[in-house]
């Protein structure tokens, strides 16, 4: 057959190859661009597929740089101050009041402006749960993220001027 006479061709890329595999075994880490920018530099000007080719074929992978063979790690270590874990796993109390604790909700809603344009928009609802029965003793929506006006809402609910002392955790 016509395809059966290829086999008996000469590599035409055999000196690129071997060029290739020393500048490979030089250097393990380099991948087909560094390689490419070596044979710049040892003055043979090869396009950059024809290397990526061939070190394809001669199976040349570089992987100390890829994806899984580093972790992602976003650890900064202690970042801001840690409360202090006042309630120790004991959610459930006997005395209304007691425990109130609240927790940020962020929820994400979609809006039309005047040019016609849908724009994401964030909401945050902040509920005061008395740990005694569950209850919601006061909620605050808001359109912008604000701790400092965390515990009006709270203080409302209560009656709690400015001059009483509670304690948050």
């Amino acid at each position: 057959m016509y395809w059966q006479k290829r086999f008996d061709r000469e590599n035409p890329d055999k000196q690129l190859e071997d060029e290739i595999t020393k500048i490979h075994i030089e250097n393990k880490d380099y991948g087909y661009r560094r390689v490419y920018r070596e044979l710049r530099n040892r003055k043979i000007f090869v396009n950059k597929k024809k290397v990526q080719r061939i070190m394809q074929k001669l199976c040349f992978q570089v992987t100390s740089f890829t994806r899984k063979s580093r972790r992602y790690n976003s650890y900064k270590g202690n970042v801001g101050k840690i409360a202090p874990n006042r309630i120790n796993r004991r959610f459930n109390t006997s005395v209304p009041h007691q425990k109130i604790t609240t927790d940020t909700t962020e929820f994400k809603y979609y809006e039309i402006d005047n040019k016609g344009r849908m724009v994401i928009k964030k909401l945050y609802l902040d509920p005061f749960l008395d740990m005694f029965n569950g209850e919601v003793l006061s909620l605050r929506r808001q359109r912008q993220m604000c701790i400092r006006d965390r515990n009006i809402p709270f203080r409302q609910r209560l009656g709690i001027s400015n001059g009483c002392i509670f304690l948050c955790s």
